[in-house]
């Protein structure tokens, strides 16, 4: 049976697509090649992630681009590609998949604009929504398969962080494999948890570590590192060095690595100092806590039992910023860091000496923030 390029595509090819953005980009242009006038296309999928609700990709036909929107679950629900393809002209949409007339329903939701001639919405001809009809009948096998990966990707993004979720669905699940690379690490806790735990409800407790961390974490993640794990009311997070083997850029890297670190730990820093009066307001108690900076390198890699696997950070320098950050009590300072990071950074720091780290052999050269 011959079928017009576009059906055929999605039956041979499109399930293959390395993602939705390349899936609607190349559906559009084979359309477009098929004779269907398109200023554009848009292709929406629900995500299981704590905060994003929906996905959106927009392709412009002119320039064959794609741009993504996203739906916060917090936020007023919204029909972003609706929306956006009212703006280019008449419009064509269907919800893909065996409840695709039911509207209410979180299947993926593919449209169409037309080119605008001053048509209202659903202004396709009969031939030209026909087709679109088809896609939509052919489309249920393809993304299915591309919403289950999306989904996917998504909870091993919420679980494990972007980076470390790469790794694994590109199939790095050997227990004992991994890579040596070189990163700024970040380790914090709250102070006197235990005492804090001891005398505060459990969903208290529990909306005051979530306020803590998304502190911590907004901070690692808006200067480019990555959450490794929380452990109780600690954090591991990382800042990566690019691979390169030009040592200019090695050197370049390292210092793009550590700044990034000091920048992260100062915004940690107000963010925290903010939720404190927000507590203290509330007649509550704040929430101090100890943060250490170190940089050196790390194993980064799945570790575990055979049955259950951890993608984690070790190694000496792992080692070495959680005792740095066990000492932030004793010298009663909130963020210490080791001379590793100093020699990294033009920052302004205070030397605090040298000091001895439980468990590793050599002292260690430590300084802080100014008021820190």
């Amino acid at each position: 049976m011959d079928l017009p390029s576009p059906l055929a595509w999605l039956v041979d090819e499109a399930g293959a697509s390395p993602g939705p953005e390349r899936f609607l980009a190349e559906l559009g242009r084979r359309l477009l090649a098929d004779g269907l006038r398109l200023s554009g296309g848009a292709l929406t999928l629900s995500v299981p992630h704590p905060i994003i609700a929906r996905r959106t990709w927009l392709w412009r036909a002119e320039t064959g681009e794609v741009i993504e929107a996203l739906a916060f679950a917090a936020a007023p629900p919204s029909e972003a590609g609706r929306d956006w393809l009212a703006g280019l002209g008449p419009v064509w949409e269907s919800r893909i998949g065996p409840a695709q007339d039911n509207q209410a329903s979180d299947g993926p939701l593919l449209g169409w604009a037309g080119v605008g001639n001053g048509a209202k919405v659903g202004a396709f001809g009969a031939s030209e929504a026909s087709l679109l009809r088809e896609v939509a009948r052919f489309a249920v096998a393809p993304l299915a398969a591309l919403a289950a990966r999306e989904a996917r990707a998504a909870l091993l993004e919420a679980y494990l962080g972007r980076r470390s979720a790469a790794r694994v669905q590109a199939g790095a699940l050997a227990r004992g494999t991994g890579e040596t690379i070189r990163a700024a690490l970040l380790c914090a806790d709250l102070r006197d948890f235990t005492a804090l735990s001891e005398v505060t409800e459990p969903q208290a407790m529990i909306a005051a570590l979530d306020a803590y961390f998304d502190r911590v974490a907004g901070a690692v993640h808006a200067f480019g590192g990555e959450v490794l794990k929380f452990i109780g009311d600690g954090v591991l997070a990382i800042f990566p060095v690019a691979a390169t083997s030009s040592e200019a850029d090695i050197a370049r890297g390292d210092r793009e690595a550590c700044e990034a670190a000091l920048r992260a730990v100062a915004a940690t820093r107000a963010g925290m100092s903010h939720l404190d009066q927000v507590r203290q307001a509330q007649g509550l108690a704040p929430l101090p806590f100890g943060a250490a900076l170190h940089f050196g390198e790390i194993l980064w890699g799945n570790i575990g039992a055979a049955d259950r696997l951890d993608f984690t950070a070790i190694g000496p320098a792992v080692n070495l910023v959680s005792r740095l950050e066990g000492l932030c009590k004793l010298l009663g300072r909130s963020v210490l860091i080791s001379g590793a990071v100093a020699a990294n950074t033009t920052t302004a720091l205070m030397p605090l000496g040298a000091h001895a780290l439980r468990g590793i052999a050599a002292p260690c050269a430590v300084f802080t923030l100014p008021e820190a």
